[in-house]
């Protein structure tokens, strides 16, 4: 690759062996002087966004490209001699990989608060699984890898893991009333989950393809406080058809009163319904190509640059963290809301314990209160 000589131009490529890497950047080490004319390999999956003097350019696709930067070779050492022999024109390639990541985890760390209508305060455990895709890579390395200062794939799976906690508590408390409703609504959390953090994910350019809850997990005693009441609501039907057998019984005992020492059978049984959870139906994973664009939604040619309904650049270089409106790449405030496009989105305090949760975030992960 040849990415720290002074006299050979540079051939940029990247190769993912654990198949799990979603970015890598070279120079690994941080900016390097790439020079004019260097050339940038970019194979099938794969997306290189190119940053010069501190600003994403581009994104390249599939193919070789060749960079243009103000690098010459020897002669840009002699004129680098003020700053070190180092040139203030650094850059810098990110490669994406752009494939489906499958069976990504997600789970709480801690225990998360929920206030329940009948047991009041307890603290629950979930666990799942999630697939996700890149589709808007200047995005993906703007707004997560650099401004969250995110590199491995391991620290961009934990932010992940944290916003979908996150949500997943919000949801809990909009959409449950009590743990004893849990076990019959593990489709509808798992979709309501996943519509919620669709947004979450786009303004990161992400897109979440798959999302299933394995379990939610109440600490050792609500568990047995629900099994006491399942235990309750048994007894309470045997009493019930106990009864109803004995009517029936009595009814058919008056009608043949002349048959004497006949045995009046009683007949038991009982069906207990499966509690466990049904995963989500396979879905087709989403193209490659880009299908829609990100500012009206209209469809668009895949190799597509600008949209031809809106005239939208189709490459998102940030979004609006105020209302999610797609910024031209030199923005300083937003055309649609005036707010800076550099602000970032302060957490979110509890009033109640002071925990710092998402920006939008509406119940407490630490305390379960309400937070807006």
């Amino acid at each position: 690759m040849g990415t720290n000589n002074v006299v050979f131009l540079e051939v940029i490529e990247w190769f993912d062996d654990s198949g799990r890497a979603m970015v890598q950047r070279i120079p690994g080490s941080g900016s390097g002087e790439i020079k004019i004319g260097a050339q940038l390999i970019v194979r099938e999956s794969q997306a290189a966004v190119f940053f010069y003097g501190g600003r994403a350019y581009d994104a390249f696709g599939v193919g070789r490209h060749t960079l243009t930067t103000a690098n010459i070779p020897v002669l840009n050492k002699i004129l680098s001699l003020p700053w070190g022999f180092t040139s203030p024109l650094r850059a810098e390639v990110y490669f994406v990989n752009m494939k489906v990541f499958p069976n990504l985890k997600w789970g709480t760390r801690d225990p998360v608060a929920f206030k329940d209508s009948q047991l009041g305060l307890i603290r629950l455990r979930a666990f799942g699984m999630f697939n996700v895709r890149i589709i808007q890579p200047v995005l993906f390395v703007n707004s997560l890898v650099g401004t969250q200062g995110i590199y491995t794939t391991e620290e961009i799976e934990e932010y992940l893991n944290r916003v979908i906690v996150s949500r997943f508590n919000d949801l809990m408390g909009e959409k449950l009333d009590s743990v004893f409703e849990l076990p019959g609504r593990y489709d509808l959390l798992s979709e309501g989950l996943m519509a919620a953090l669709q947004k979450d994910f786009s303004h990161f350019g992400l897109c979440l393809s798959h999302l299933y809850i394995n379990s939610v997990t109440p600490p050792p005693e609500v568990q047995k406080a629900i099994d006491d009441k399942s235990r309750l609501a048994v007894f309470d039907d045997l009493n019930r058809l106990i009864r109803m057998k004995t009517a029936m019984a009595v009814e058919k005992a008056s009608e043949s009163q002349g048959e004497s020492g006949t045995g009046l059978g009683m007949g038991l049984g009982m069906i207990m319904p499966a509690m466990l959870p049904g995963l989500l139906a396979n879905r087709e994973s989403a193209s490659n190509a880009v299908s829609g664009c990100p500012d009206c939604s209209k469809t668009v040619p895949a190799d597509a640059r600008f949209c031809p309904h809106c005239g939208h650049q189709l490459l998102v270089f940030h979004r609006c963290t105020q209302c999610s409106k797609n910024l031209p790449p030199s923005a300083a405030y937003c055309p649609r809301c005036g707010h800076p496009a550099d602000r970032k989105r302060e957490p979110a305090g509890c009033p109640h314990c002071g925990a710092e949760n998402l920006s939008d975030s509406i119940y407490c992960n630490r305390c379960g209160e309400k937070i807006r």
